[in-house]
């Protein structure tokens, strides 16, 4: 058991003295960027889904008619 508190303690240790952390701005800035561009990723694959339903939708009218 005090292995495992000796890692916890190491690692809180790394983390306060040896970790760069950044500006409040800048993790914002970053959380707009990532925000956007998982809307536009999904609005990019909900529109690729859509063409390929509406595609095989009309090959098998194809066959049937």
């Amino acid at each position: 058991m005090s292995k495992i508190l000796n890692y916890f303690s190491e690692a809180f240790e790394e983390l306060k003295t040896n970790v760069t952390w950044p500006e409040w701005a800048e993790v914002q800035k970053y959380t707009i960027i990532v925000a956007l561009f998982s809307v536009i990723f999904a609005l990019l694959t909900w529109g690729v889904d859509e063409f390929f339903t509406k595609a095989i939708a009309g090959f098998f009218n194809l066959l049937k008619g």
